[in-house]
């Protein structure tokens, strides 16, 4: 909880300058990623609720909302009261009106079972204290069909790239935070939490022990971007 807690008020703190500094760092790559992760949800005409978990500023959800139907809805969970604010003034343009911003945590949705026809998330990962329970919960609140699909970032292993990157995500990119969120713990804090965070093998692990099957791992910069794609079993038919 300690932190939780700690992240929360972090993202509080750099939240006016998250979109520029997302732009800024992956040089505009972050639209394109998230992009591939609403096409990887492979959403239905018939689909009408989507969850985003960990929506921060709302892109990845205004994202969504351009390729749902109009009756489909989505819901951004977020526990960052200062991202949420944000969001919800990006809902001004012509997609804003199927989105619902919540405050609350992915470890504990506030939802009941089965209640949504596809679950996404972007950047959330390295952010979340026990990511077991994290996917276990998103398993929970799809329904049986229903797609999870996961983007983050990675310590790269492929030589003599992982010794580029780290040099420029490690050493440049707190030098960036400082210099233009005028944070630069903030944005240490975010090249670390790169730095030590799961293989994109291990993740998938986690995500077929929660019960998802077919899992899938698409690759993005050597490794640096994953999407992690895992369906929740249909229902059985009696």
């Amino acid at each position: 909880m300690q932190r939780q807690q700690l992240v929360q008020t972090l993202f509080n703190r750099i939240a006016h300058r998250y979109d520029l500094l997302n732009r800024i760092i992956s040089f505009h790559c972050d639209v394109r990623w998230r992009e591939k992760t609403v096409k990887a949800l492979s959403l239905k005409s018939s689909d009408r609720f989507v969850l985003d978990l960990g929506t921060g500023t709302g892109d990845l959800a205004l994202t969504a909302a351009k390729r749902l139907g109009g009756e489909a809805r989505i819901f951004g969970l977020d526990f960052s009261l200062e991202m949420l604010r944000l969001a919800q003034a990006k809902k001004k343009d012509s997609y804003g009106d199927k989105i619902a911003y919540i405050l609350g945590t992915a470890l504990d949705p506030p939802f009941k079972d089965e209640a949504f026809d596809a679950v996404m998330t972007a950047f959330v990962l390295r952010n979340i204290p026990d990511l077991a329970l994290f996917f276990r919960q998103a398993f929970r609140v799809l329904k049986p069909g229903g797609r999870l699909v996961s983007l983050d970032m990675f310590p790269p292993s492929s030589a003599p790239f992982s010794f580029l990157y780290a040099l420029y995500f490690y050493r440049l990119v707190p030098w960036i935070g400082a210099s233009l969120a005028h944070d630069r713990n903030a944005y240490q804090y975010l090249a670390d939490s790169v730095r030590t965070f799961n293989p994109p093998e291990a993740v998938g692990n986690m995500i077929q022990q929660a019960g998802f099957v077919r899992v899938r791992i698409e690759k993005f910069l050597k490794g640096a971007v994953c999407l992690h794609v895992g369906e929740k079993p249909p229902a059985r038919v009696p």
